[in-house]
């Protein structure tokens, strides 16, 4: 049974910096790129960063670029998401997946979901 589980979600000032981590099962982590996607109240969900297999290539959302590091350790078959000089319309409940392909940034790419992290962003 695969399982992504997401942990480091919280409440934080903006401005001010989280480390989510994604901690992955029954799946053969190593050649599956994983995405972070995120959804805030009555907005629909959103790509914000995916790496490749090998943690070589990564793809960020234009909203977050420069801001967030997405990598992956793959001995620990976790994947992180660096966000630093966070913004009040970071707030959002925050989603790992897993996809078999490549890097992807639309969700139907996606095989598997975690059940997502609340990130609050206070101003």
């Amino acid at each position: 049974q695969v399982q992504l589980v997401e942990s480091g979600g919280g409440l934080v000032q903006a401005g001010g910096s989280l480390r989510l981590s994604c901690a992955a099962s029954g799946l053969p982590f190593r050649v599956y790129a994983m995405g972070w996607f995120r959804q805030a109240p009555g907005k629909e969900r959103q790509f914000v960063a995916a790496v490749s297999p090998s943690g070589g290539a990564t793809n960020y959302a234009d909203s977050v670029k420069g801001r967030f590091t997405v990598s992956r350790d793959n001995a620990e078959s976790t994947v992180h998401l660096e966000m630093n000089s966070l913004k009040v319309e970071d707030t959002a409940v925050y989603y790992c997946a897993a996809n078999r392909l490549a890097i992807q940034t639309t969700q139907n790419a996606y095989d598997y979901w975690g059940q997502g992290t609340q990130v609050t962003v206070s101003s």
